[in-house]
């Protein structure tokens, strides 16, 4: 990690499924910061779904208004950032991103995202025949951009308090500015 950074936010990043937002909620509390959801934010902002979205404009349009918020976020103080599991699958964002926040990815395996999000009609990118393949398919191509976070962290057999208090105490090693 750069030891120029001036970390003042978190920013958690990964798949869909692996506990970003429930993470996300535990820690900003815990801290005292704000907590964004960044497909929250959207969906508000365009008063849509982010299926809507998808449906109406494409993930192409969607990313690059994913890319503006990003761009948003390095004026942000403490604030914890969970993101949408394909913000990061791009390299301006995890560069603007490192900027300010410690960038922490949450993994887990395809067959336990696919258990956690497979009763969630909301998900535009799992409306295929075979949504476990898909996931597979997406977790590969995304696995270059979420190994390089600041911080990986397995999701797979803890609880969200327990990765919370794991981001908790890797945002204190570092000494991160808040909290």
């Amino acid at each position: 990690m750069d030891s120029g950074r001036r970390i003042r936010n978190l920013a958690l990043v990964g798949f869909m499924g692996t506990g970003k937002s429930s993470v996300g909620r535990l820690v900003a509390r815990h801290l005292r910061f704000a907590f964004i959801d960044s497909d929250v934010l959207i969906e508000a902002r365009l008063e849509r779904s982010i299926g809507e979205i998808f449906v109406e404009k494409g993930e192409a349009w969607f990313r690059t208004y994913e890319r503006a918020l990003v761009k948003e976020f390095e004026g942000y103080q403490e604030t914890v950032l969970s993101t949408g599991g394909g913000l990061a699958a791009s390299e301006g964002n995890l560069a603007s991103l490192k900027r300010h926040a410690l960038v922490i990815c949450l993994w887990a395996s395809p067959e336990t995202i696919w258990r956690r999000v497979r009763r969630r009609s909301h998900r535009p990118l799992l409306q295929v025949p075979d949504p476990l393949a898909r996931i597979r398919v997406l977790l590969s191509e995304r696995e270059r951009y979420y190994r390089q976070a600041d911080v990986l962290i397995n999701t797979e057999w803890r609880s969200a308090q327990q990765v919370a208090q794991q981001v908790i105490h890797q945002f204190r090693l570092i000494g991160g500015v808040g909290g």
